[in-house]
């Protein structure tokens, strides 16, 4: 925890409902301050950067901005992409602008399965199904290595070549994080997704590295699945997985198909790490700018307020993380959801939902 017990949080709201979700979480962070009776503070300093900010001024992002937000001790990211910018642009101008130059190389991407939430899954106790998806988050798939070239050959024969690049000491450091995370939980376990069979130089080195790291750890159930076979797994098995670690896209996908199968991408959170404290740390929901329903105030906030949770957690929080995390869970079992888990209410009843959740449990968690 800070010694001063004031956090200084950098908002970038970003496009579509970014700028509706990010609001509900800073309104519950607010009020975990105030419950907290000066234990500790947040000061929040938003900044417009995004797809209008490009329209305007050619940059998704101010020409210093990595240097602003270095002062910061997070961030708490919305949503990017517009249909003004094209997603290249918008996405390597902006989140992974900052992801990668603040070396945040942990993505965490929690899913978990809410009581009364109706599920994909045909599975007999989707409340005990709680997974932790761990992503490499600077490298792999999206390095960014490459370029396109012979246009001056004519229409049909342009070339792109877009190379993954795996060193050893990224795939070491992401996948000892899993083992670290796989052992606080109840249950050790670590599934590694790969596809070494196709990709036999960078993944074939994952694997070796995943095999040496998890012989540190004799106390964590360990198994490695090629990436096709553990999606079918997702769905047929669930109960086979608790922590699963993979490259930049494996985990990308699997994530999002996790909280699809958890009810809805509006409730999917994550955290962009930087383990050493050396930049500051970045939390986001999962869910995207989502155009179709920006502007319309339906747009589920648990996604950004669960992200704001792993905040939380990443400054000490841990009992307040807690609270909110039960607030949110009654929430949803209460039915006081958006119209995408099946409820009536917009995002604004939802955190104020959330908000009356978290004055009514504090006094017990406070006694228990």
């Amino acid at each position: 925890m800070n010694e001063s017990g004031k956090y200084t949080i950098a908002n970038i709201p970003g496009d579509g409902i970014g700028n509706e979700v990010i609001p509900q979480g800073q309104r519950v962070l607010e009020y975990l301050a105030e419950l907290s009776e000066g234990k500790f503070e947040f000061e929040f300093t938003s900044f417009p950067w995004g797809s209008d900010y490009y329209a305007e001024h050619g940059l998704m992002m101010a020409e210093d901005g990595l240097e602003q937000l270095k002062a910061f001790d997070a961030i708490y990211f919305g949503a990017v992409g517009w249909e003004n910018v094209p997603d290249h642009v918008s996405l390597w101008g902006l989140r992974l602008a900052i992801t990668q130059n603040f070396d945040q190389w942990a993505n965490i991407r929690p899913v978990h399965f809410y009581s009364g939430v109706k599920s994909a899954l045909n599975y007999h106790d989707l409340e005990s199904l709680d997974w932790v998806l761990i992503r490499e988050n600077s490298e792999g798939e999206y390095s960014g290595f490459g370029g396109r070239n012979f246009t001056g050959r004519g229409p049909g024969k342009e070339i792109a070549v877009q190379s993954s690049v795996f060193t050893e000491e990224g795939c070491e450091r992401i996948i000892r994080h899993a083992f670290e995370v796989a052992r606080t939980r109840t249950r050790k376990k670590v599934t590694s997704a790969t596809k070494s069979n196709a990709q036999q130089y960078g993944m074939v080195l994952w694997d070796e590295v995943f095999d040496r790291v998890s012989k540190e750890y004799p106390d964590v159930e360990t198994e490695r699945w090629l990436v096709d076979a553990l999606a079918a797994r997702f769905v047929q098995r669930p109960d086979t997985l608790e922590v699963v670690v993979g490259s930049n896209l494996i985990i990308d996908i699997l994530s999002d198909l996790g909280s699809a199968l958890a009810g809805s991408l509006g409730i999917a959170a994550s955290a962009n790490l930087n383990p050493e404290g050396r930049f500051p740390s970045m939390f986001e929901p999962v869910h995207g700018s989502a155009p179709d329903i920006a502007g319309k105030g339906v747009s589920n906030p648990i996604g950004a307020i669960s992200s704001a949770v792993l905040m939380l957690e990443h400054f000490g929080l841990t009992e307040e993380a807690a609270l909110a995390h039960r607030a949110i869970e009654q929430a949803v079992s209460d039915g006081n959801v958006t119209a995408d888990l099946g409820g009536t209410l917009d995002t604004t009843q939802v955190t104020d939902a959330i908000l009356a959740n978290i004055a009514a449990l504090q006094p017990a968690l406070a006694k228990a």
